[in-house]
């Protein structure tokens, strides 16, 4: 399979292709083009010339374009599923709940479409303003920029082109190097859907040609982008004063109290940790448990993580496939090593079976190690014991992400005061910090990044108020 660029509704051929191969079986997917500087001039250069039919596209039509798309993806779920497992290795049952979700994300973005409104603005409020009818409108920002990752590759970009779109937007998309196959079918199904030419365009490549141009090109005016804090922070310093949304790292945790029940949650609390590999930037990576619940929390948690089944994504029973990359197995079982050269203590796994790595519990670990204060990014859970919920709450303060963070507990004071005093984006009580649904505001604090997702809150970000006043006298 040869996978061209899409620009202004075309399939465009450019210079080199690179080989895509499934991280799990390391065999030929497809040949992917790699956009040159050259290419994603040309696709900014379409968005640019569709803003003015965007603008003008009426809400109604918006909203019908992105529930058609909706329609068009749950008919064809099986075939995107496959394509997610094949490309991400991210195992099938998984990946068929992406695409309900992502279904679900552009259904809201849908509805977002014909709530977009601005209000009146009582101008006699203050003096010299009387005689004066104020208000506002909302109008799209322009185009947008939106660099998604390989972990979620069907509904993080959802997250990001259908607010774009319910905004009246247009969008170059430059997907993760790892999973493009799956934005170029949503490029086929949008174009399906009706979304006039040049309002998509999807350009993949090496994110240090393809990305750097789209953040430093002045004619892009929004930049959205999921990804690692590094990558971030140069994006936001090369942005200039294009606005810019930011979600970026966690190392989430959850609090377990003593009056939970155990059995009711460890299935939760396994599911949090190791669903897709733990690839996920809100996969539960710490979890802090009261010492009398310790013995008896860590053991039915192992027991419960024993039961996950590795394999072929495509087999529709693995929970646990290959994490995107060889050098990623490699970087864990080094911070692995780094933990246990430091006293910890392994409980359940460690090892790996070539490109997956097995379901991980790490014990006694210390606070400084790499797999607790940094982002692990693969199937590895710290458990710690804790004298109290405000040493656990100190404890998930202390690190550099705050995205989300879970408490579970009995006592409604212990679950609002934890919640108070959690910095982080959101959180979960009598949950884990894995949770997510798809119109919720979604984002961190400190170096989780800037700004929110969820589809109200994202078309927010990229639409401008123009105030409207008229001089009755």
């Amino acid at each position: 399979m040869k996978q061209d660029l899409y620009i202004n509704g075309r399939r465009v051929e450019t210079r080199e292709y690179r080989t895509l191969c499934s991280p799990y079986s390391g065999e030929v997917i497809a040949e992917v083009a790699e956009a040159s500087a050259e290419d994603v001039d040309a696709a900014v250069q379409a968005a640019v010339e569709a803003k003015s039919v965007m603008r003008s596209l009426p809400a109604h039509r918006r909203a019908a374009i992105l529930e058609k798309l909706a329609m068009l993806l749950e008919e064809r779920k099986d075939e995107a599923a496959r394509l997610i497992a094949l490309e991400a290795a991210k195992p099938m049952k998984t990946a068929l709940a992406e695409i309900d979700r992502t279904v679900q994300t552009y259904k809201f973005a849908a509805e977002e479409a014909k709530r977009i409104h601005g209000e009146t603005v009582p101008m006699d409020a203050a003096p010299g303003g009387e005689g004066r009818l104020a208000y506002t409108v909302k109008e799209p920002i322009g185009v947008v920029a939106a660099i998604t990752p390989f972990n979620f590759p069907m509904n993080l970009v959802a997250h990001k082109v259908g607010p774009a779109i319910a905004a009246g937007n247009t969008v170059v998309l430059k997907p993760a190097e790892q999973t493009p196959l799956s934005a170029y079918l949503l490029a086929e199904l949008l174009e399906e859907a009706g979304l006039p030419a040049g309002a998509l365009n999807v350009v993949s490549g090496d994110g240090r040609v393809a990305g750097d141009r789209l953040v430093t090109d002045l004619r892009v005016n929004f930049v959205t982008f999921t990804g690692s804090p590094a990558v971030g922070t140069e994006i936001r310093a090369k942005a200039g004063l294009k606005r810019v949304t930011l979600e970026l790292g966690s190392n989430s945790a959850v609090i377990i109290d003593s009056s939970t029940d155990i059995d009711a949650i460890v299935s939760r609390c396994v599911s949090g940790a190791f669903t897709n590999q733990g690839q996920v930037c809100i996969s539960l990576q710490r979890i802090y448990v009261l010492a009398d619940r310790y013995d008896e929390f860590t053991d039915k948690f192992v027991q419960t993580a024993q039961k996950l089944r590795m394999g072929d994504p495509l087999d529709p029973d693995t929970d646990v496939s290959a994490l995107i990359s060889a050098k990623d197995v490699q970087r864990v079982q080094e911070w692995i090593g780094e933990a246990v050269n430091n006293g910890a203590i392994v409980a359940l796994g460690g090892e790996a079976a070539g490109s997956i790595l097995n379901p991980t519990v790490l014990l006694q670990v210390d606070p400084q190690a790499s797999v607790s204060c940094r982002e692990v990014f693969a199937p590895l859970v710290v458990i710690e014991r804790v004298s109290s919920v405000d040493e656990a709450v100190g404890k998930v303060n202390d690190s550099i992400y705050g995205l989300q963070a879970g408490i579970y507990t009995k006592d409604i004071a212990t679950a609002l005061n934890a919640a108070d005093r959690l910095h982080v984006g959101g959180v979960m009580i009598n949950d884990i910090p894995t949770f997510r649904v798809d119109h919720m505001p979604y984002g961190g604090v400190k170096q989780s990044g800037i700004g929110r997702e969820g589809v109200k809150y994202a078309v927010e970000e990229m639409l401008e108020v123009k105030l409207i006043v008229i001089n009755r006298q």
